[in-house]
């Protein structure tokens, strides 16, 4: 009899474009999963640091982890930093990463992947000149009942003149 082995994705696992993904932070039944995707870098949102299992599974894999908004970085009100809209400077660093082609396969997580990531994704949907109802219906779909206003207004708010690091080859879908 073979062995099956099961591939169960992260929390708020989703497709954002080919070979850019979202997710929540995984835990070891997701391991599998995860690498299978060849993943090349991790856009890491969450203010804690990530465990120290999934750091040594990004190292087996040989992957490039971008810890963007780490405590150290953030309010010293730790309710700040869980309850503030993520900052205008990490959605920047974060769409840097992103737009980045030569990074790729690349995942966005946050926690539970719902409001960072969220977010930050509302802002790549805003640079693609996608229409503020479906970048918002693709942020509810992930926040649940948890949807966050502020995050709502941020991406809404978001000036895509910001970003300036766009690559001279930017990926295909931008």
């Amino acid at each position: 009899m073979t062995h099956s082995q099961h591939y169960i994705p992260p929390l708020n696992f989703g497709l954002v474009e080919e070979n850019l993904y979202r997710s929540g932070q995984p835990n070891d039944l997701n391991f599998p999963f995860l690498e299978k995707l060849g993943l090349r870098t991790v856009v890491y949102l969450a203010p804690e640091e990530p465990s120290q299992r999934f750091l040594n599974f990004i190292e087996d894999q040989d992957a490039t982890l971008h810890h963007i908004g780490s405590a150290s970085t953030l309010s010293s009100s730790s309710l700040g930093s869980t309850w503030d809209p993520v900052s205008e400077e990490v959605v920047l660093e974060a769409l840097e990463r992103i737009l980045d082609p030569a990074g790729y396969p690349l995942i966005v997580m946050c926690n539970l992947g719902r409001h960072r990531t969220g977010t930050v994704i509302g802002c790549l949907r805003k640079l693609q000149r996608w229409n503020l109802t479906s970048i918002f219906e693709e942020y509810r779909r992930y926040a649940g009942p948890k949807v966050k206003v502020l995050n709502e207004q941020f991406i809404e708010l978001f000036d895509t003149d910001l970003v300036s690091s766009i690559p001279g080859k930017p990926p295909s879908w931008l």
